[in-house]
């Protein structure tokens, strides 16, 4: 009786963790850009970049330290070190890189959504377990990690895809990493929602 308790709740377990896996992912979340309300920013990729891969960089001013803001409310997965940190810091902007993305942040937006925020300048100002909302600021722009300037790497994903980035509703333009593309975009984060 014992054996078969167990094994029934294994199942359950198992299944509790696999179903929500299996079903579609649901519409996408209204996203805005993660960057402070009524800022211009360029957002780009380049050959080798990755497809879906979006960088961010401030059309004015510097970059080092700029708020990170969450694009839409959710639950943080992830804030720590992806890879390693290297050295580049706002006083030696040409330190030694390191690997992968730095500090990081991922967040679930639920209905199987993600976005992911890399190059982080310092220990994210968010913990895994957090409820963000909307605007919230999670770290500030850095360069560290795999990262040859200040900027911001944002993904959005859908189940484990990437996919094109939306903002405020409409497709970056962003999709393929066969071509250097740029487009300018103005913020619409204008307050925690």
């Amino acid at each position: 009786m014992a054996l078969a308790a167990g094994v029934l709740a294994a199942l359950v377990a198992v299944a509790v963790i696999v179903v929500p896996l299996l079903l579609p992912p649901g519409p996408r979340p209204p996203f805005q850009l993660p960057v402070a309300c009524g800022e211009t920013w360029r957002l780009g990729t380049y050959p080798g970049h990755d497809d879906y891969d979006v960088d961010l960089f401030p059309t004015e001013g510097e970059a080092w330290g700029r708020p990170v803001l969450a694009s839409y409310a959710g639950e943080v997965t992830v804030a720590g070190i992806n890879g390693s940190l290297g050295a580049r810091t706002p006083d030696d902007p040409n330190g030694p890189r390191g690997r992968g993305g730095g500090y990081w942040v991922k967040i679930d937006h639920g209905g199987r959504w993600e976005t992911q925020y890399l190059h982080l300048l310092e220990t994210p100002l968010v913990r895994a377990g957090q409820r963000v909302a909307q605007g919230e600021q999670i770290g500030r722009v850095g360069s560290t990690g795999n990262s040859g300037a200040p900027h911001l790497h944002y993904e959005q994903r859908r189940g484990w895809q990437k996919v094109e980035t939306h903002f405020d509703g409409a497709p970056s333009g962003i999709t393929h990493d066969d071509r250097e593309y740029t487009v300018k975009l103005t913020s619409n984060n204008c307050a925690p929602r």
